[in-house]
């Protein structure tokens, strides 16, 4: 289940771009997607568990983001992709993935847990993890294997991807990051906002060219560094 506030991003991104053919994967239950086709999008919809999804008037296959994906190349005007990279052993071949089914000057719609917003950097400092990446012991496993019995995959978070993650993979791959977004304001960010000035006054010691470089005004912006629980991108197809 996507955080409050995603879907409506995705919705708000894609509501005054071209009409087309537009990817949902993962599809899940068929949320995104009821959203999409009720903007005027001819969707089409994947998941690894197709028997999930509820919408009776979209075509659902069956989809493995690990794996070739069942279209052809150029299919999409537009690909969404909401709670799916963290779930999977490739991230790199789903976006590999995305550039082969979309057309040039289309829009897709990426997000992740975010591991990168401050509260998340002092959870890794103090403990090794973060509240999207727990250890996976077998211990703690059983009792998820044992409630989604033959759908692990969807409950599991087994890869953290983190703003420079996501933004190399869609960059090397035909993506022009255009925008980052924040599913909503965490409720105790205005603590961390001093901390915040701090972290941001140590990056401008570096050069322009080197913060350029590494990205690292953008991984210190409002969106990632006091961002929410879920980070959503928005890059276009060039």
């Amino acid at each position: 289940m996507a955080r409050e506030g995603v879907h409506e991003t995705v919705e708000a991104i894609l509501k005054d771009r071209p009409r087309g053919r537009v990817l949902d994967v993962p599809a899940g239950h068929g949320s995104i997607a009821h959203r999409l086709k009720r903007l005027g999008f001819e969707v089409s919809a994947c998941d690894l568990y197709p028997e999930l999804f509820e919408l009776k008037d979209v075509d659902i296959r069956k989809g493995d983001l690990d794996s070739r994906l069942p279209y052809d190349d150029d299919s999409f005007d537009h690909v969404v992709c909401v709670e799916g990279l963290e779930h999977i052993e490739n991230p790199a071949n789903a976006i590999r993935e995305f550039s082969r089914l979309m057309k040039p000057g289309g829009t897709i719609v990426v997000s992740v847990p975010n591991i990168m917003n401050i509260e998340e950097r002092l959870k890794w400092l103090f403990t090794g993890y973060t509240s999207h990446f727990k250890p996976l012991s077998a211990e703690t496993l059983a009792p998820i294997r044992e409630e989604y019995a033959g759908i692990e995959e969807a409950a599991l978070h087994v890869n953290p991807i983190g703003y420079s993650e996501l933004r190399f993979l869609l960059e090397s791959n035909g993506f022009e990051v255009e925008r980052a977004f924040r599913d909503q304001k965490k409720k105790n960010a205005a603590l961390f906002i001093p901390l915040a000035w701090l972290i941001r006054a140590t990056a401008k010691a570096s050069s322009a060219d080197k913060r350029r470089q590494r990205w690292t005004d953008e991984m210190n912006s409002d969106e990632v560094l006091l961002g929410g629980n879920t980070l959503i991108i928005q890059a276009r197809k060039v």
